[in-house]
């Protein structure tokens, strides 16, 4: 299994999907306990809910399941949110808490995890952003993430269902935000957020280098809005397909703001 699928387009936009893999290798399946063999906490379906809604956009899939090691994470260690649950490199725990190993990995193992499935991602997503780059001036990286709306031990009540990304500000320019927001807030029946409770995680805030012609934005998506969220995590067609417009709305003005020189 090679760790990370690439679909190169000939737009300035790349679709980074980190966490809709679900391969884990017999090895290590065989150390996560029951919960942890259940997968809960993949970004289901998103990969199907975005496929070709903007023609020409690149896409980075990672193959790998977040518990083999999280894509969207510091290959250092180091939290996201400091203070605040969440889950870390190679997880110990689901969204919810609760163990999901029998037998945890060592600090060897983590790093061999490393230099086997996440350096491997970021390589090729890093060569894909570059490419692009280097053919319209710009580059756009665009992070597909889903989760459960309601998960007490991350936040409190329910999550909006769109979750806009940029580290307050920092990793895109504003026109960027402005659009993406603006397309959410006129997204009749959503509700939305910039900067919520997910700000964007390393890989937005890794590669979103504004003033090297580098942008990039996180859309958390509560997984309500487009599925059921108990297993075996359908994807619902009705749901679904009234979501994928304004997903697209998204895409495309992201898209001619970079071709039209409003991000150089």
């Amino acid at each position: 299994m090679q760790p990370v699928d690439v679909k190169r387009g000939d737009g300035p936009v790349v679709l980074g999907l980190p966490h809709t893999g679900t391969y884990v290798p017999q090895d290590i399946r065989t150390r996560l306990n029951e919960r942890g063999r259940a997968l809960a906490d993949t970004d289901w379906n998103i990969h199907k809910l975005y496929d070709g809604l903007l023609e020409g956009a690149t896409t980075v899939r990672a193959t790998f399941h977040r518990y083999v090691i999280d894509a969207n994470r510091d290959p250092s260690g180091e939290s996201l949110y400091p203070g605040q649950n969440t889950t870390g490199l190679v997880p110990l725990t689901d969204f919810d808490g609760e163990p999901i190993w029998n037998e945890a990995p060592s600090g060897g193992e983590v790093e061999h995890r490393r230099e086997t499935w996440h350096a491997p991602y970021h390589a090729a997503l890093w060569e894909e952003l570059d490419r692009v780059r280097h053919r319209h001036g710009v580059a756009v990286l665009y992070d597909c993430h889903s989760i459960r709306s309601r998960i007490p031990f991350l936040f409190e009540g329910t999550l909006p269902d769109f979750n806009i990304g940029t580290n307050g500000g920092t990793t895109c320019a504003p026109a960027i935000t402005a659009a993406v927001e603006e397309v959410c807030r006129a997204a009749q029946g959503y509700t939305s957020v910039v900067d919520g409770r997910f700000k964007g995680g390393w890989t937005t805030r890794h590669y979103g280098r504004p003033e090297e012609g580098l942008h990039a934005i996180q859309m958390e998506l509560a997984q309500s809005a487009y599925m059921s969220e108990a297993p075996p995590w359908p994807y619902l067609h009705e749901r679904a397909d009234a979501l994928r417009p304004h997903l697209a709305a998204i895409l495309q003005r992201i898209e001619r703001l970079a071709l039209g020189g409003a991000l150089t």
